[in-house]
Order: structure tokens, then C-alpha cells, then sequence
């Protein structure tokens, strides 16, 4: 009938095929010049005042072999641990491949290595190759992660080129404690996460 609209009713396949057909033409990624971002700064100050900005604590050890005497400083109340660096004798609960990740749920405290840390944003680079159960760290009520001052970079440029040829596994980048704000800017720390952050380098 005239003036009567008709549904044209489109198929998966058809939808597919005209976003095919109308994508725009790939353009390369930007050359960067990496050289404008070099500065002469102290990586470990920077990555500490970047860290404590963001809610987290950083603190340098002269040997790892102090590491445990100062947890137990600060988490003096902790007695569940997840243990995943072998320098640290504080675990008293051990995890593996076939641990169910809702049984870690009233963890007090979970130490695992870092593998890389970030001067410009206090963030640390950790893998699931240093804590085997994914939801490790974001379960635990407070964390402590462990990196060294030999693998502490400026910026993220680097990082990505540093982390460009891993195994491509879970990873993630953790800068301070869990955190969120709403539109009336009151700031909830833990509410995704870990209560607290400490990086110890050593």
C-alpha cells in the first residue's frame, strides 16, 4: 500500500558483509620519536612521589633478606598470606593451578613479584607467570608486590617495548590501591581491589 513504510529485514551475514565493505582504509601508526620523552631524573624518587600520589607506598630495602621483618610492620594483623615470591617465608597458604580462586576470598595479604615498574605513573607490570591464580591480586584485602630497581623504566614507551616479545599471557599494570570516585568526587579506596599497596624495591 502507498504511504505504508516496509521492514527490510537485514541478516547477520548481510550485516557483516557491508561493514566489510565500508571500512576505511588502515593508516599506519605514527613514528614516535621516543628521544623527546628522555629525562635526567632519578627513576626511583619519580616512581616513589608517583606512587604515593596515587594512594600507594613504596619502600627501599637494602636487602631483600629485610623484606619480612617489614610486613610484618605493617600488616602485624595479617595471617592468611599468599606467598608467591620465594625470598618471603610469611605464606602460610599455598595455591596452584587447581586452586579455586573463591577460596582465596578472605585473604589478609598477598606477595607477588613485579616484573616491571613505571617512573612517570607508579605502575608495576605483573604477569600470571608470578602468582599462577589470575584474581590474586585484586581478592586480597591489602598487597605488597616486589620489584627491583634494575627493572624500573621512565615511561610507558619503553615498558611496551620491553614487554612487546613476552608470551602473550594475562598481564596487567597495578598503580596504588583499588579505587573509584563518583560524580560527586567522594574517592573509595578497595572498592575493586586490594585495601592497600606496598612496593618494596630492592
Amino acid at each position: 500500500m502507498i504511504g505504508i513504510k516496509t521492514e527490510k529485514r537485514m541478516s547477520r551475514e548481510s550485516i557483516l558483509k557491508a561493514v566489510k565493505k565500508n571500512k576505511p582504509e588502515s593508516l599506519p601508526l605514527p613514528e614516535i620519536d621516543l628521544g623527546i620523552f628522555e629525562e635526567n631524573i632519578n627513576l626511583v624518587e619519580t616512581f616513589i612521589g608517583n606512587l604515593n600520589f596515587v594512594g600507594g607506598r613504596a619502600i627501599q630495602l637494602n636487602n631483600i633478606t629485610e623484606m619480612d621483618a617489614e610486613i610484618k610492620k605493617l600488616y602485624p594483623n595479617a595471617s592468611k598470606i599468599v606467598s608467591c615470591v620465594k625470598e618471603s617465608a610469611l605464606g602460610t597458604i599455598s595455591i596452584d593451578k587447581e586452586t579455586d580462586p573463591h577460596s582465596l576470598e578472605d585473604i589478609d595479604l598477598a606477595i607477588i613479584k613485579g616484573e616491571l615498574a613505571v617512573a612517570e605513573n607508579g605502575a608495576i607490570w605483573v604477569t600470571d607467570q608470578d602468582f599462577t591464580i589470575r584474581a590474586l591480586p585484586f581478592i586480597t584485602n591489602d598487597l605488597v608486590l616486589v620489584v627491583s630497581t634494575n627493572d624500573m623504566y621512565l615511561h610507558m614507551h619503553h615498558v611496551y617495548e620491553a614487554i612487546a616479545k613476552r608470551d602473550r599471557t594475562f598481564g596487567v599494570f597495578i598503580s596504588g590501591p583499588s579505587k573509584t570516585a563518583d560524580i560527586e568526587q567522594c574517592l573509595v579506596v578497595g572498592a575493586h581491589g586490594a585495601m592497600s599497596l606496598t612496593v618494596f624495591i630492592v
